[in-house]
């Protein structure tokens, strides 16, 4: 008897190499011999084909501190999806910013170098030298103001590997003829020289980087968009795709109805309880409540969505490998004071953990085990090496030379104990002293350039550095600071100068009166944000100007 014809289910050879056995059968219905006959077939010809290039998107926060994200344990942000990134790869729990501010830290990532070594240590655009006016005792140092043009950055290198090069959002490296399109990148949508959006989140953006959308269209899910349209045209050749959002940085803006959303789930605080508390220059927040900043991280959630979404409906996301993290710490002192980084003490321009501790996550379904953690340190400067590690490309000593390679960590090896550096001779506008800091085995030096002290914290039994152990462990001090002092000189690092026009008087005014009056208008504020007849300002909602 003739057996029934049956038509044959079309597969192309890419998505065989990413599928098992059973998924394949699954694939082939209706003639389980042809189809198994179909799979050894496919199997051989993929065995013999050279592998495909992984490709890479590498997503960069702006101001989104280490506990701004459910999986991190917040109980009151919602971000499902980029959980999603760390519970299907691997979560770093010491994932380090290079910089407690903006520019150092993206250009750490593009360059593979600390700030002490490249020479951006500031936001570019912040006052230096004499420039620096406010009352305190040392002039911030000078710092380079864009990428150096004669070093290769983590896209040129991706790029001479035969990769597309993608960039969409927030760059602040350096004026024109030092975009992303001056640094490797083929595509720009949205990176030029300044560190906030221009226009707000919502459109008119007023970005002479990236055309403008429909009123009130919101710029984190535009950036994703143009991210998702990129890999669309791809077509099967590799990417290297860097989404570099604005959020959650100021100005802090959602839409109404995420604000009535977060402001019904915001946690009743016990009356008297008071939300900042005075840490050392300025109020810090204590509590994540603010609605209006938790309706931009829902937001940005879903952008992210939206790309992770493209990669699976492209059949990309076996082999691309997806990076999260952010440039610093949140901001709960200065700017909008929007969010709590506690129990890590500061923030965004701070020394502490709060100010330089991210989340830092790497999905490879490839290589790295779904729900993988690990303890090991690692910065933003270790990307440049890993992402050309994981392409299978040669690595650049010379060019990132602070970064090591963490693929050996992403399987569950380890890599060797290495110290970890910062330098950051500014006062930042959220309270930060001059600073620089050595971390290596467990403890962590912060030395201070106003006076030359020196702090000490056992991150393990102290992660709130709440415990300054300099005083009972000076041998230890004493080693890590001539440690740091040697290594600083060594790269060439600059440092404050003492301000010749230093009154101690109006720098105690200046603070005292930010630590009283200031307080209290930031406690009356935030408290009024979660009232029920609340009204932004005119300038904060564009989406209320389009759409109400």
């Amino acid at each position: 008897m003739r057996r029934p014809s049956v038509p044959l289910v079309p597969i192309s050879l890419v998505p065989l190499r990413q599928l098992t056995i059973h998924q394949l059968k699954q694939r082939l219905p209706g003639r389980p011999a042809l189809g198994v006959g179909l799979v050894l077939m496919a199997l051989l010809i993929a065995a013999k084909s050279p592998a495909q290039q992984p490709n890479v998107v590498l997503i960069l926060m702006d101001d989104m501190g280490a506990i701004d994200l459910s999986g991190e344990g917040s109980s009151f942000y919602q971000s499902p999806r980029i959980d999603s990134i760390a519970n299907e790869g691997i979560r770093f729990r010491y994932g380090y910013a290079t910089c407690c501010v903006c520019s150092p830290s993206r250009a750490s990532i593009q360059l593979g170098t600390f700030p002490a070594r490249n020479g951006i240590t500031d936001w570019i655009g912040a006052k230096s030298g004499l420039e620096w006016t406010r009352p305190n005792r040392v002039l911030p140092a000078e710092y380079n103001h864009a990428l150096p043009a004669d070093q290769v950055t983590i896209a040129e290198a991706m790029r001479e590997a035969g990769y597309g090069t993608f960039f969409a959002g927030k760059w602040h490296l350096g004026g024109e003829g030092s975009w992303p399109n001056d640094h490797g990148y083929d595509v720009n949508k949205g990176g030029h020289d300044r560190g906030s959006p221009p226009g707000g989140f919502f459109a008119p953006y007023k970005n002479p980087a990236l055309d403008d959308g429909p009123a009130g269209e919101s710029l984190p899910m535009r950036l994703a968009q143009e991210t998702v349209d990129y890999i669309n045209e791809r077509d099967g050749k590799p990417f290297f795709a860097m989404l570099s959002f604005y959020s959650v940085h100021a100005p802090v803006q959602t839409t109404k109805p995420l604000w009535e959303k977060y402001r019904k789930l915001a946690p009743k605080l016990p009356p008297g309880t008071e939300r900042f508390k005075v840490d050392r220059t300025l109020p810090v927040r204590q509590v994540q409540d603010h609605p209006v900043y938790a309706g931009m991280v829902e937001t940005v959630d879903n952008a992210v969505g939206l790309v992770l979404d493209a990669l699976d409906a492209n059949n990309l996301t076996e082999n691309t490998i997806v990076v999260f993290t952010s440039d610093n710490g949140g901001v709960s002192s200065g700017d909008a004071y929007a969010t709590s980084n506690f129990p890590l003490r500061g923030g965004k321009g701070r020394q502490w953990e709060g100010g330089i501790r991210e989340p830092f996550y790497i999905r490879y379904p490839k290589l790295i085990p779904a729900g993988s953690a690990s303890d090991t340190p690692v910065t933003g400067a270790d990307l440049y090496p890993t992402l050309l590690d994981l392409c299978g490309q040669p690595l650049r000593p010379e060019q990132h030379t602070d970064g090591v390679s963490l693929k050996p960590l992403l399987t569950g090896g380890s890599i060797p104990q290495r110290p970890l550096y910062w330098h950051y001779p500014h006062y930042g506008n959220q309270g930060g002293e001059p600073h620089a800091i050595v971390r290596q085995d467990g403890w962590k030096l912060i030395h201070y350039y106003e006076d030359g002290r020196n702090e000490l914290y056992h991150l393990a039994s102290d992660p709130g550095e709440l415990s300054d152990v300099s005083k009972t462990n000076p041998a230890r001090t004493e080693r890590l600071w001539k440690q740091l002092d040697q290594w600083l000189t060594d790269v060439g690092a600059r440092r404050p100068e003492p301000d010749p026009r230093y009154d101690p008087a109006k720098t105690e005014a200046f603070y005292s009166q930010i630590q009283t009056k200031n307080k209290q208008q930031l406690e009356k504020f935030h408290s009024e944000i979660l009232e029920a007849d609340w009204q932004p300002n005119s300038d904060w909602w564009g989406s209320l100007r389009a759409k109400d």
